[in-house]
């Protein structure tokens, strides 16, 4: 609910801009200026979609949707990348026009920069408010949106250093071309966003948070825990979903086996997140002696070799069982 609340003020916030720059576009006649206010229309519409989401997702889990809703946040984020796309693709076919068939003159580009510079710098703070609250709360969606804005900073300092060129220069044609670069930055950020909510959606293992996880297991680890296969993480919104394979002593018994799954679950445990946790057991047979850690093992067959490393790649490395 404080996400939701959150994004309100930058959707509205956006929605001034949006007005700001279409001044300044109405002022200059510029196409570069024109495509800052088209992708501002797309921070419009994508954080009022992005509102919606972030509600939907902060609904609790339940019978129907066993794994919540967080995946919400991941469909916003996905039309946010697309609208971002298609804003690109808009600007580019107005600069070419623009510069091949319908070149124009550009008045009054000095009140026209101010107003761009003013935006600029208020993306670009919106941007970085919006990164720290989505990462402090694990949305995906405001950190999305937050690297969009401070993206649309990036370009607008690019627009202005442009706007300054066409006015020492008197070429009219460097606004085309500028709207042109304008527009394959804004299509490769789109593209990125994409890439990352896609690659969610198809339930792809996240990196960043199996690295995390490795470094929490490897500094907690028991000389129980004789190895950790099969791990798998997938974030939906603000909750994390893991499973993986714990194999263990073969003469323990199911309370001592559930006690040492309960330590691994509290060792990956984190703060401003949801997490789901289900832990498989697995017997070692005697079989993994070689990297068995277990100094009072009675059972042993052979010493210790290679003491397992947990390590991304081995916890995430296929067993079958």
């Amino acid at each position: 609910m404080i996400n939701w609340k959150f994004q309100r003020i930058i959707v509205g916030i956006s929605a001034l801009l949006l007005i700001a720059k279409f001044i300044a576009y109405f002022i200059t006649n510029s196409v570069g200026v024109y495509s800052d206010a088209m992708e501002s229309i797309v921070n419009v519409i994508a954080g009022a979609i992005s509102l919606i989401s972030l509600r939907w997702a902060a609904k609790p889990r339940d019978e129907r949707h066993p794994f919540g809703h967080g995946k919400m946040e991941l469909i916003s984020a996905s039309i946010e990348g697309s609208l971002i796309i298609l804003a690109g693709g808009l600007i580019i076919y107005e600069a070419v026009k623009r510069f091949f068939i319908q070149p124009t003159q550009l008045p009054e580009l000095e009140v026209g920069m101010v107003i761009i510079a003013f935006t600029g710098v208020l993306n670009y703070l919106l941007g970085v408010w919006s990164i720290k609250k989505g990462k402090k709360s694990s949305s995906i969606a405001l950190v999305a949106g937050g690297k969009h804005l401070q993206s649309d900073t990036y370009s607008t300092i690019g627009l202005l250093v442009g706007l300054i060129l066409i006015k020492i220069t008197g070429l009219i044609l460097l606004d085309s071309l500028l709207a042109f670069v304008y527009g394959g930055i804004i299509i490769i950020t789109g593209l990125r966003i994409l890439s990352k909510t896609i690659a969610s959606l198809v339930d792809e293992n996240d990196e960043d948070e199996l690295k995390i996880i490795a470094l929490k297991i490897d500094k907690y680890k028991e000389e129980n825990w004789i190895n950790i296969h099969n791990l798998r993480v997938i974030r939906y919104g603000n909750s994390l979903h893991l499973d993986c394979d714990l194999t263990l002593p073969c003469f323990y018994t199911i309370q001592e086996g559930h006690k040492v799954t309960e330590n691994l679950k509290q060792a990956v445990q984190r703060e401003n997140v949801e997490l789901y946790f289900t832990v498989h057991s697995d017997s070692c047979d005697q079989n993994y002696c070689y990297q068995c850690r277990m100094i009072d093992c009675k059972l042993r067959k052979e010493e210790c070799r290679e003491p397992f490393e947990f390590s991304v790649g081995n916890l995430i490395a296929i067993e079958n069982d």
